[in-house]
């Protein structure tokens, strides 16, 4: 069986179905998704997760209705507000990646992001990563726009331009590839999330809605992963009636 994870990403999802299957708005899908969310914090702490990614917001949400973005724009700045002290106490860094610097992103939201991550920059047990007004398409093709820059700057050689090249021109450079990607509510797809980080990741869909994922059900995507067999795009060892050797 393979290690825990070092990364895992979550594509926190269903939080409309769940609202909807209650007779409730749409907001409290995603109010009740906060406990959810730190639920798992904990419970990957628990199991000894280094990096957690979480799809907060994503480039395509600003074409939901008015009323339920300026709600998740207010929440996230409440909950960034009420909880960064308990994540910088479990030391957990904050780091949000994403284009923050959109005019859409209220300021005071902005502000928010800046002083979670300036209150636990220095923290070392556990990084989560929140991409907030992230799109996959989008980082890529921010990284390659500042290839293209510095070649025709004269300050990169255009002959070392390799996949090294444009990762190092992501968002964070230092964030370890994925191994495990979690969606929950039964949707299979990957809604441009992580589209450069995830080329060999393992996948878990499990059909748990995002409010009613916890910690237990945390566990079971990872001993999941832990049984798969990684390829990396090799072949497996042997093939039913092949040698080997």
């Amino acid at each position: 069986m393979h290690d825990v994870p070092r990364h895992v990403a979550i594509i926190m999802d269903g939080n409309g179905r769940w609202a909807n299957a209650r007779g409730l708005p749409r907001t409290a899908g995603h109010a009740r998704g906060e406990p959810a969310l730190f639920d798992v914090v904990h419970g990957a702490l628990e199991l000894g997760i280094e990096w957690l990614t979480v799809y907060a917001f994503s480039t395509e949400n600003w074409s939901r209705a008015r009323e339920e973005v300026e709600f998740l724009m207010h929440f996230n700045t409440d909950l960034l507000r009420r909880r960064r002290d308990e994540l910088d106490d479990l030391g957990v860094r904050v780091v949000f990646i994403g284009d923050r610097d959109d005019p859409r992103v209220p300021d005071e939201l902005r502000a928010e992001i800046a002083e979670a991550e300036a209150l636990t920059r220095d923290n070392r047990r556990m990084t989560m990563v929140f991409a907030f007004n992230y799109g996959g398409r989008v980082e890529i093709a921010r990284a390659a726009r500042r290839v293209a820059e510095e070649v025709a700057a004269g300050t990169l050689d255009l002959a070392d331009v390799d996949p090294e090249a444009v990762a190092r021109r992501l968002y964070l450079p230092e964030m370890p590839d994925p191994e495990l990607v979690i969606r929950t509510s039964g949707e299979q797809r990957i809604s441009n999330f992580l589209l450069w980080q995830v080329a060999y990741a393992e996948f878990v869909f499990t059909p748990v809605l995002w409010p009613d994922f916890d910690r237990n059900e945390l566990a079971r995507c990872v001993d999941e992963y832990r049984r798969r067999e990684r390829r990396f795009g090799g072949a497996v060892d042997a093939v039913a009636g092949v040698d080997p050797d």
